[in-house]
């Protein structure tokens, strides 16, 4: 009951996706500048602000390579992915290769040009998949290749391993890019896999499992001291429910890529993740080691992580069960978060208040991207 349950899921979500996400945002998502709106109001009308952030850039490019890889107005979508290229690889590079952190919303180069790791991952994530979604191009394997030798010049930390998360490197490290730079490299290899990206992500898992996961009970932490050892007061306490789930949807699909196995630590994120769960499924930001609640409000993104790391164990195992999980995570996506109308409330209170003043547009990668996998593995 739970699998034909959960295909019904894959075809509401298909549909969500196509009559009202991908219409929506196409249609408001985009400023008079040519870039990538940051946010529309809560009633679904455009929203200005003053700066743009590559990563949303970024996203927004993956956002329509996968409308373009559902089917939906593949002229729109290819024009969405083609102009988030022309910023990607034009506007939001910087003279030494790197890409900056805030455009300026009127397109008159950058706010911010500081190197981020995070805005690295995700344009690099987005060339891979705008190369897939347009059916191979090597001028953007080739744009992607540049900045991987960008970051390697200037960012690879060859002392304590991994990559500066900005320049110059801060003090206090974080696995989060490093999560997506390893997303990034997945997607890379797919479209390019002569291009040593697996490798790369080998180091990243290997880092996960020295360091990510190197605190009590073996759950992935946050940030670290500069050379990852355990960091001093509530970063060493905290850990977050969503990112458990995220990394286990991730080293499942590096175990896929790579033929090894899926490392241990995959089990433990799953199961403690899934004990910090309410009884409606929903997932919160924050908890403890112990699991005790730290910060009971709720955003979509860790109810999205929740979905895809139920679909990777259903898709290995077929445990009903866990189909059940799947089904209870998707519902709570389009009976809370998620509007008809194609948008989303981000952020709920303990108790069920919208804290939400906006609605981000970065939101879409995370919503697009479980659907998508939900629509895959239910074959829909």
């Amino acid at each position: 009951m739970s699998k034909s349950a959960l295909k019904r899921r894959a075809n509401e979500a298909r549909s969500w996706l196509t009559d009202a996400c991908f219409p929506l945002w196409a249609d408001r998502g985009m400023n008079s500048a040519g870039l990538f709106r940051e946010v529309l109001d809560l009633d679904h009308g455009p929203a200005e602000r003053d700066f743009a952030r590559v990563r949303v850039q970024a996203r927004q490019t993956y956002f329509f390579a996968e409308a373009l890889r559902l089917g939906w107005r593949p002229d729109i979508s290819t024009d969405r992915i083609e102009h988030g290229l022309g910023i990607l690889t034009g506007l939001a590079r910087r003279p030494d290769g790197l890409v900056g952190r805030l455009l300026n919303a009127d397109g008159n180069g950058f706010l911010d040009d500081t190197p981020d790791l995070y805005d690295i991952a995700f344009t690099l994530f987005a060339l891979g998949e705008a190369d897939d979604a347009l059916g191979g191009t090597g001028e953007t394997r080739a744009s992607a290749a540049a900045l991987l030798d960008s970051v390697d010049r200037q960012m690879r930390d060859r002392v304590n391993g991994g990559y500066a998360e900005a320049l110059p490197l801060p003090q206090i490290r974080q696995q989060n890019p490093h999560m997506h730079l390893l997303e990034a490299c997945l997607s890379l290899h797919k479209v390019d896999p002569e291009g040593g990206h697996l490798a790369r992500a080998g180091e990243i898992v290997t880092l996960f499992e020295a360091r990510f996961t190197a605190g009590p009970g073996g759950l992935l932490g946050e940030r670290f001291a500069v050379d990852w050892g355990i960091p001093q007061g509530r970063d060493a306490e905290i850990v977050e429910p969503g990112h458990q789930f995220e990394w286990v949807w991730l080293l499942h699909a590096y175990a896929d890529a790579s033929g090894m196995p899926v490392p241990e630590a995959a089990g433990t994120l799953y199961a403690f993740a899934c004990a910090t769960l309410d009884g409606e499924g929903r997932a919160c930001q924050e908890v403890t080691r112990d699991g005790d609640p730290a910060d009971t409000s709720r955003r979509t993104w860790p109810q999205t992580e929740a979905l895809k790391a139920h679909l990777t164990m259903f898709e290995r195992t077929g445990d009903e069960r866990v189909a059940a999980a799947a089904c209870r995570s998707f519902d709570v996506l389009m009976d809370e978060f998620l509007t008809v109308d194609g948008g989303w409330i981000d952020h709920y209170g303990a108790d069920g208040e919208v804290l939400a003043t906006d609605m981000p547009a970065s939101t879409g990668y995370h919503v697009v991207l479980a659907f998508a996998e939900l629509i895959r593995v239910m074959k829909a």
